[in-house]
């Protein structure tokens, strides 16, 4: 039963497959459709990244080799404003690709040639350790002395008073903080709080992103936590690092 389900929760998740052979992208495509996957397609990384743009994607199938923008230009250039994880295909026996593929922040490779089942497992992989992390990763996070987020109660806790967020405040507070770090554009918060059909809506994302800022900053004017970067959308503060109050633009 529970083998089941992990397998329905695939049907309708998207994947942009890179490539510029036809044939490759073929077979990738009646593989993974077969799986429930939605499969959109590139044939070079220029189009790899408008797509990722329009469409955001759960995870990208990057092939190595292609005329114009190549695999790893393409995912420097993609990890500047999106984790979206991509597996890369390399040629048989370059281990240097493969290396050089996850310093550039892929989350997995395959190496041509390869059978179908290894490739839709890979894909299976990579997304049920985003889905295990989203699940199970987040309980009460403690981002400094001043606030925590009880992710199991859905509300923040600030200086040890708890404050119930709205749905729609959790599900946005919750994919920032799964970016950590990342600046997530206003398209892929539209699409992934609200909806695909409401990525032209920035509206909505200014909206709670201020409701958001008022529960917990110290000062929403001058936001330490919720930061943003004009004209592309939001990040969390990687507390990780540790917070840099003043560094950020309200």
């Amino acid at each position: 039963m529970g083998a089941q389900m992990a397998e329905r929760s695939y049907t309708g998740m998207r994947v942009l497959v890179v490539d510029d052979e036809a044939r490759m992208i073929d077979f990738i495509r009646m593989n993974l459709q077969l799986e429930g996957f939605i499969v959109l397609e590139a044939r070079n990384g220029v189009e790899a990244l408008d797509m990722v743009r329009k469409h955001i994607p759960d995870l990208i199938i990057l092939d190595v080799m292609m005329p114009q923008l190549d695999g790893f230009a393409t995912l420097g250039m993609l990890r500047e404003f999106s984790n979206i994880p991509v597996i890369i295909l390399t040629a048989k026996g370059e281990e240097e690709d493969k290396v050089h593929g996850l310093e550039l922040g892929a989350d997995d490779y395959v190496t041509k040639p390869f059978g179908a089942r290894e490739l839709v497992s890979r894909v299976k992989a990579v997304l049920r350790r985003l889905q295990s992390t989203a699940e199970h990763g987040l309980a009460i996070l403690k981002i400094d002395d001043r606030l925590s987020i009880d992710f199991n109660q859905r509300e923040v806790i600030v200086q040890g008073q708890p404050i119930k967020l709205r749905p729609t405040e959790y599900r946005l507070l919750y994919h920032l903080i799964e970016n950590v770090g990342w600046t997530v554009p206003h398209e892929q918060l539209l699409a992934k709080v609200w909806g695909y059909e409401y990525r032209d809506e920035t509206h909505y994302v200014r909206l709670y992103v201020n409701y958001l800022r008022e529960k917990i900053e110290e000062d929403p004017t001058k936001p330490k936590y919720i930061l943003t970067e004009r004209g592309i959308g939001y990040r969390f503060v990687d507390f990780r690092k540790s917070l840099t109050a003043g560094a950020s633009t309200p």
